[in-house]
């Protein structure tokens, strides 16, 4: 089975969300149960796809499926593999940890890529980054003890349209502790007002609105159970329309992302 991982590159605030929220934060981020990170899922990114494939007159019915029959693209769910994250060091840092970069190592696998080398160990308070000393994320504060692993920044500049973006991966991303970076991800996304004013420009309606930032990366494994439908499915991002809208908000500049991807034949790297 021919398989691709998208890259997405957040171009814009991005708010896949997952319905109200129980706390201060009326409209969250959608969240995998167990680990708290932000996540699109399968459903939404289809969807999302489904809708650009319709505007490129492609067989909609045959590729993404119907009620009473599957379709032959099978999607993942998008994940996280950077987040951006506010540095008073520098303009800001991609943050991950080594638990993202096991699963991604994995998915790279299972894509029929080759896995990054070795697996990484970093003790909480500590990073491994590029440049010396203490570094400050947040109000967090950070020792640099460790260089980047070998392969890790070829392994994710494929996922990135952008040729500028990528030239700066070696000097942004940082790799925290486990628990240290789930610190970030649930206190440190961006959470926005919104209103909704009634006559008099008087306020009806007032919410809390998270969001991921730009910038992040995640990235999706797409399968075909017949090559067309994979082929199709790159001629959905042309040089000249690489993008994709998931999530809410459009209206209003949200969701777009910038699309690259990687193919292979599961049992060997193209």
């Amino acid at each position: 089975m021919k398989t691709t991982m998208l890259g997405l590159l957040a171009e814009t605030a991005i708010h896949p969300g997952s319905g109200r929220g129980m706390g201060v934060v009326d409209l969250p981020v959608a969240r995998e149960a167990a680990t708290d990170y932000p996540v699109i899922v399968g459903s939404s990114l289809k969807g999302a796809l489904r809708d650009k494939a319709n505007t490129y007159g492609l067989d909609i019915s045959r590729i993404f499926g119907e009620q009473e029959k599957a379709g032959e693209l099978l999607v993942s769910d998008g994940r996280l593999l950077l987040l951006p994250v506010r540095s008073l060091t520098a303009s800001y840092r991609w943050a991950t940890c080594p638990h993202i970069l096991e699963r991604y190592s994995r998915d790279l696998t299972r894509a029929g890529l080759s896995p990054l080398p070795g697996k990484q160990d970093v003790e909480e308070g500590k990073a491994l980054a590029a440049g010396e000393g203490d570094m400050f994320l947040e109000e967090r504060q950070f020792c640099i003890n460790g260089k980047l692993p070998g392969g890790l920044v070829a392994s994710i500049e494929p996922l990135i349209l952008h040729e500028d973006t990528r030239s700066r991966l070696g000097d942004q991303i940082v790799i925290l502790n486990d628990n240290d970076f789930a610190w970030f991800v649930r206190y440190g996304l961006s959470v926005q007002a919104r209103n909704k004013l009634g006559d008099g420009k008087k306020s009806k309606s007032l919410w809390y609105e998270e969001t991921l930032p730009p910038d992040t990366v995640m990235y999706a494994l797409i399968s075909g159970r017949s090559d067309d439908a994979l082929g199709a499915l790159d001629g959905l991002f042309p040089s000249n329309d690489p993008y994709l809208q998931v999530g809410g908000n459009e209206t209003v500049g949200q969701g777009w992302f910038a699309v690259n991807s990687r193919s292979a034949n599961v049992g060997g790297e193209q």
